[in-house]
Order: structure tokens, then C-alpha cells, then sequence
């Protein structure tokens, strides 16, 4: 029987899959929304039904796939995101989505009383950090934590263990030992035992029990890591010097570092409104800057009356403009809570141009200050929706030679690919197929 491999990649607006085969081509995909449940704050969803879904999106793959035995299984996720266990395993808590406000006045109290916070995390203090939610909800019979990813994984019959991208985006991590933040874990009364054994992304967690995703047992199981670097790792975005451009309703810049960053550097980039953690690639770190891009692309589509009939004929009127030609447009890149939209008096193609490079310039502004702290770039990958529309994409060339790879799931492509690396398929992720038909764009 030919093997298989199988990534999941839970998101935070769908959990899709797809089933690969050992050359590195996609071969059938699965997705099923994300089953948030909307309140005040934000969202939370049942740990069961978000495992469900998972699931439900791996057996469309898997169903779709031709014959094959699945030989292995990766899981990515969104970060910042998970499961809180008592002693016996039961669930405390619904999983908070990462967007969630709950835990933004202990973001405030976390940067008053924990001063070298951001030194030993590599994060910013806010209530996008799991510490922070965690704190808010209240940890009695605290025993362990597990990411998204984690989790899914350990409900597919895997151990319990913390993969350092994904730690790294808690709180909980002290960056430079690879240790629990002791004193963060005391702050938030958490035990000092909340995180499992730490575990780079594609390391082996045990095997599938098949009760959930019927016919894969016995397959190795792992957990990929944060969804944009493994998203980085199927589109080939490993080595020292890569930059991934994720543009999807948040756009990712993911820059792969070597060797770790010290205390100082670490605090340049989060005083530059970035953060760094733990690459999925053992040995070392990912730069990461995040944007409303797509959010705020959206919504000047939506203030102009353009549906998806009619993104064509913008695309080439907006290609027409020359770049400074267009008005200024101030766009929320950095604001989550969405203050209104105020456009310009000018032509609909116009404004779309503004908007594009409002973006592209914030863009290129965030890879210089990467590079000022980690050096140049070698390269930088682009994938996403939105690097799919014309005018998006050709403004991207102003970063230089870019690079659109051919590649339908880039998270699920990651996450399978590493499931390999855990299987034995592939010597280690420096070592993955190469992807396949990638479209190089000169400037």
C-alpha cells in the first residue's frame, strides 16, 4: 500500500486538512468552519466540538485521498489558544479564542509586576498572551496546558507534550532555558508542572488510536507547531534568512533567524511591535510581525460597493495609477477593535490603490526593522487569499524578487510534511520535497 500523510491545520476561521504523498503533492483536502461560539468578549468554543471539527475536516481528506495507508499525522494551529486540564484530564474551561479580550486588565498588571517579562518571553505584555487569559479565567485545579494543536493530537491517541513554537507564544516559556517562567506560572497561581515536555515541532508523540479518524491506526503522530511557521515549512521557508508574507485576514511576516536572539535583541523587536519564539526547526527562532491587512482590504472592498464580480476591473484600474499617485488613505493595520473606515474623494480604483499601499508600504517597513535586527533576507515566500488578487500581488514586488509557490494549503502541507520527519519519511525538515511549480517574480 502506497503511505499516506496527513496535515490538519485548525484555524481560527476553518480547521482543513489534506492528505499528501511521500514526493510532497497535495492530493485531496478536507475543511469544516471553526465552531466558535460568539459572546461579549469575543469567542469560545467546546474543546469537543473543536476536536470534532478537526476531525470531521481530516476524514473529508482522507476519504477523498486514493487508496493509502495513512503512515502519519501532523497538527498545526493557531497560537495563543488551548485547553486547561485538572489532575484527571476533565476540561476546566471553554478554549478562549486568541482574539478574546478577556485577560486585558491582567496584560496591564503583567507589565507592571513582572518588569523583565518581555526579556525572558520574547512577547509583549497583552491579553492576546495566554498568561494573561489564564489568570483572568482563574486557574483552581490547574494541571496542565494544552495548545490547540496539543490537544488535538492528544486526543488522537498522542502524548501530552508542549511544542516550543507554540509554548513560546504563551507566556509560560521562559525563551532562553526552554523552562516554565517560573515566576510567571507563581504570578498566575499555575503549577509548576502545567506545561508537558517540551518537543520541537515534528518530533514523535506517539501513535493514532484510529477512533476518531477510522483506518489510521498506528500512524506516528505530531505536533507541527504555531500555524504560520509550519504554513512557512510547506512553502519552504526554513533556513536562516526566509521570510514567509502570510496574507490571509491577518497578514504574517515570518522571518527565520539563527542563532537565537539574546535579551537585547529580543527587546528591540518587541519595542518595534514584533515578537520571537521558537522556530518549529530545532535550533532556531522566528521573527514575527502580524497586520489587518486583509481585514482592512476587506473593508475598503466593502465601503466601495466591490463584490468578487467586480474585483477585475478595480484590479486594472488600480494597476493603472502609478505608486504615490493615489490619495492617502490611513488604514487600522495594528487595531483589532475597528475604529471607521474614512475614504478619500476619489475614484473607487483610486482608493484601491491607496489601500494597497498603505499595506504594501507598512509591509516593507516591518521587514526593514526585522532586518535591522536580524540582517538581511534572503528571500521571501508569499502565499495566502489575498496574494491570489492581481493588484495585491504585484504590489509585493517592491520587496524584491518574491517568490508565489503552487501549493493549495501551505499549513496542511507543513504540518504532513513534519508528520513525515516524525515517521522517519524524511531525515529531518531541512530535508523536505521541494515545492513544486513555485513562480518566480523578478522586480
Amino acid at each position: 500500500m502506497t503511505d499516506l500523510l496527513l496535515g490538519i491545520d485548525v484555524g481560527t476561521s476553518a480547521c482543513k486538512a489534506a492528505v499528501l504523498d511521500l514526493d510532497g503533492v497535495e492530493l485531496a483536502h478536507g475543511q469544516v468552519p471553526t465552531p466558535w461560539d460568539v459572546v461579549p468578549t469575543g469567542a469560545q468554543v467546546d474543546p469537543e466540538a473543536l476536536f470534532r471539527a478537526a476531525a470531521d475536516a481530516a476524514n473529508q481528506a482522507i476519504e477523498r485521498a486514493p487508496e493509502g495507508r495513512v503512515a502519519a499525522i501532523g497538527v498545526t494551529s493557531m497560537a495563543e489558544a488551548g485547553v486547561l486540564l485538572d489532575a484527571a484530564g476533565n476540561i476546566l474551561h471553554p478554549a478562549v479564542a486568541w482574539y478574546d479580550a478577556r485577560g486585558d486588565g491582567e496584560a496591564r498588571l503583567l507589565a507592571r509586576e513582572l518588569p523583565d517579562f518581555v526579556e525572558r518571553t520574547g512577547l509583549p505584555t497583552s491579553p492576546l498572551c495566554t498568561l494573561a487569559k489564564l489568570r483572568h479565567l482563574g486557574t483552581q485545579n490547574a494541571a496542565r496546558w494544552l495548545n490547540v494543536a496539543e490537544w488535538v493530537v492528544h486526543r488522537l491517541g498522542g502524548s501530552q507534550v508542549a511544542e516550543l513554537s507554540l509554548a513560546s507564544r504563551t507566556g509560560l516559556l521562559d525563551l532562553e532555558t526552554q523552562a516554565p517562567y517560573d515566576d510567571a506560572l507563581e504570578w498566575a497561581a499555575l503549577p509548576p508542572t502545567l506545561l508537558p515536555d517540551r518537543v520541537t515541532g515534528g518530533a514523535d508523540a506517539g501513535l493514532s488510536d484510529g477512533i476518531a479518524l477510522p483506518g489510521t491506526e498506528g500512524a506516528t503522530l505530531t505536533v507541527a507547531g504555531h500555524d504560520h511557521l509550519v504554513a512557512g515549512v510547506g512553502v519552504g521557508v526554513v533556513a536562516p534568512g526566509d521570510v514567509l508574507d502570510s496574507c490571509g485576514t491577518a497578514e504574517a511576516l515570518v522571518r527565520v533567524v539563527a542563532p537565537p536572539l539574546d535579551e537585547a535583541r529580543r527587546r528591540r523587536v518587541v519595542t518595534a511591535g514584533m515578537s520571537v519564539g521558537w522556530h518549529v526547526v530545532a535550533g532556531r527562532q522566528a521573527l514575527l510581525a502580524g497586520l489587518w491587512s486583509g481585514m482592512s482590504l476587506r473593508e475598503v472592498l466593502d465601503a466601495l460597493g466591490v463584490d468578487e464580480a467586480g474585483r477585475d476591473e478595480l484590479d486594472a484600474g488600480a494597476l493603472a495609477i502609478a505608486p504615490g499617485e493615489a490619495p492617502a488613505l490611513e488604514l487600522a493595520l495594528h487595531d483589532l477593535e475597528r475604529p471607521q473606515l474614512r475614504l478619500p474623494q476619489a475614484t473607487p480604483a483610486a482608493i484601491w490603490r491607496a489601500a494597497i499601499d498603505a499595506v504594501s508600504d507598512e509591509v516593507e517597513a516591518n521587514i526593514a526593522q526585522i532586518d535591522a535586527i536580524a540582517g538581511p533576507h534572503t528571500k521571501v515566500v508569499v502565499t495566502g487569499g489575498w496574494a491570489r488578487d492581481r493588484a495585491v500581488r504585484e504590489a509585493k514586488r517592491r520587496l524584491g524578487a518574491i517568490e508565489t509557490p503552487a501549493v493549495v494549503e501551505a499549513g496542511c502541507r507543513g504540518a504532513a510534511l513534519l508528520a513525515g520527519v516524525a515517521a522517519g519519511a524524511y531525515p529531518s525538515a531541512d530535508e523536505l520535497p521541494a515545492v513544486r511549480d513555485i513562480a518566480k517574480e523578478p522586480v
